[in-house]
């Protein structure tokens, strides 16, 4: 029987004691990744999907720092965000 995965989703805000890894601010499955997703998009803030990324992350505890072997792939996505901010108040100021 092929049984469909549940939605993950995972939340990162902050920075650690340091000042240098992200936090892990939110996780979940099923209704919580849902709650989870549209609250980012309720506030305006870009979701990307990344099923690897988020299987790594879910591992971690509330409130723990990324662990330095997932910094390359969480920038990636940090960059990605920034993309979009950019790109959206570019098109804020090109409107009348």
């Amino acid at each position: 029987m092929n049984k469909s995965r549940l939605m993950e989703a995972v939340a990162l805000g902050g920075r650690d004691d340091d000042g240098n890894a992200p936090i892990l601010r939110a996780k979940g499955k099923g209704i919580t990744a849902e709650k989870i997703i549209e609250a980012a998009k309720e506030h305006g803030i870009p979701v990307q999907q990344d099923s690897a990324l988020v299987e790594l992350l879910g591992q971690l505890d509330l409130n723990e720092a990324i662990p330095e072997e997932l910094f390359e792939a969480v920038a990636e996505v940090f960059a990605f965000i920034y993309k979009l901010d950019r790109k959206m108040g570019e098109r804020k100021t090109d409107q009348p």
